[in-house]
């Protein structure tokens, strides 16, 4: 039977399992510190769910168990040779593959013209002020791990989504202008009347 791929999550614990044998609580502790779950998602349950698949397919074992006080016990997991080599091939294939991806902007993009000049327009503004939020933030994240000294190599994925919500801002900014300019020209659609009063709805709340 072929070997389970790799999710994202699980990519994750194996990732940070090359430093040490951890616990759950622990891994979790690391993954928002490092903001691992800005490209993964994180909850408490998907993780210990992940950790349990990942051992049955005899990637993790246990190699310790830890009681602190009252706290419930925590089991230790470690990474076996079958990981090491599950995580490696998945890993050069995540690094070196191109793989067809589906943004969901791509199909508001596609749209554009049928929503009509008004609404298109508003909506792109809307996701303008949300990319710049966003943006603000990164910078103050990439800051704060340029000075607690956490080597450049751990965080080129969040340097990556940083640089690609820098293009989508500069792009998008450069759309409205080309569609409020005339220089992308509408094709006259007429919205939906279900469309107009949605968007004097949320002008008006």
């Amino acid at each position: 039977m072929a070997a389970a791929k790799l999710t994202p999550l699980g990519i994750a614990v194996l990732e940070l399992l090359h430093e040490r044998p951890m616990h759950p609580y622990e891994m979790a502790q690391l993954m928002r510190e490092r903001y691992v779950d800005t490209r993964v998602k994180l909850r408490a349950g998907s993780l210990y769910h992940t950790v349990e698949r990942l051992q049955d397919n005899g990637y993790l074992e246990v190699v310790d168990t830890q009681r602190a006080g009252r706290r419930p016990e925590r089991t230790v997991y470690g990474m076996t040779a079958a990981g090491r080599d599950a995580f490696e091939q998945r890993g050069r294939e995540l690094l070196g593959d191109v793989v067809q991806e589906y943004p969901a902007y791509l199909s508001g993009l596609a749209v554009v013209d049928e929503l009509g000049r008004e609404i298109a327009l508003l909506e792109l503004e809307h996701r303008v002020l949300k990319l710049r939020a966003q943006i603000a933030s990164d910078r103050t994240v990439l800051a704060g791990l340029e000075q607690d000294g956490t080597p450049e190599v751990y965080w080129l994925d969040w340097r990556y989504a940083t640089a690609q919500r820098a293009f989508e801002l500069a792009w998008t900014e450069q759309l409205i202008d080309d569609l409020r300019s005339g220089r992308i020209p509408f094709q006259d659609h007429e919205p939906t009347l279900s469309l107009v009063k949605e968007n004097h709805e949320r002008k008006t709340s």
